[in-house]
């Protein structure tokens, strides 16, 4: 998909039309896979921040991911992280880490937002006006930029895990229920980070 500039901006401009300044997007990375945690991350833009390329974290290549990232981290007005482990995840259930991580992330901002523009069906648990938008990583600039701060930190743990398990792959499938990993689990048993409340774990606890 190609977008004009300002149709990228469409949300951000509506927020800001309404009398809100510090406008974050929000998304998360690590709904799907069997081991590690879920990630969010949430980014204020400047007015005008232009990175070219910026997209959907999931339609661009590993290099173009980590080049936007550094992209967003020195351009950003704010940057924020959260993240929910495993072991919170089979507590609360996914979707609930998921918010939770998204919450998280928007507390980690300085200076705090006033509106968050949030991907998907659901609102997080923040104080904060927010706004839900079913595949947002693709409609908004500052969730594209969140999505890319999720994945990009995801994709760093799971592979500093793939160091103290290398026979699982963490580095290539990032803990997603790939062939490889449904059978290094079969043949190498679930280790620490894996979601024991997950199909394709379980029937290994």
């Amino acid at each position: 998909m190609t977008f004009l500039k300002d149709d990228f901006w469409i949300f951000e401009n509506e927020a800001r039309s309404q009398g809100f300044t510090q406008i974050a997007g929000i998304d998360e990375a690590g709904r799907g896979p069997l081991a590690g945690p879920v990630v969010s991350g949430a980014v204020i833009l400047p007015a005008g921040f232009d990175a070219p390329g910026i997209n959907d974290s999931k339609k661009l290549t590993p290099r173009k991911r980590d080049k936007l990232y550094d992209q967003i981290r020195a351009g950003a007005i704010a940057v924020g992280v959260g993240i929910v482990d495993n072991f919170q995840i089979d507590e609360i259930n996914i979707l609930q880490a998921a918010l939770l991580s998204m919450a998280q992330a928007a507390g980690g901002l300085s200076p705090a937002p006033d509106f968050l523009l949030i991907d998907g069906a659901f609102t997080t648990p923040a104080k904060i006006k927010q706004k839900a938008i079913p595949k947002g990583d693709a409609l908004s600039i500052s969730i594209a930029a969140a999505s890319i701060i999720a994945k990009v930190t995801r994709d760093r743990i799971m592979a500093n895990y793939h160091d103290r398990y290398p026979e699982y792959g963490f580095n290539r499938h990032k803990g997603y229920p790939t062939k490889a990993h449904k059978e290094a689990i079969a043949r190498h048993g679930i280790t620490p980070i894996h979601r024991l409340t997950f199909k394709g774990v379980k029937e290994y606890v």
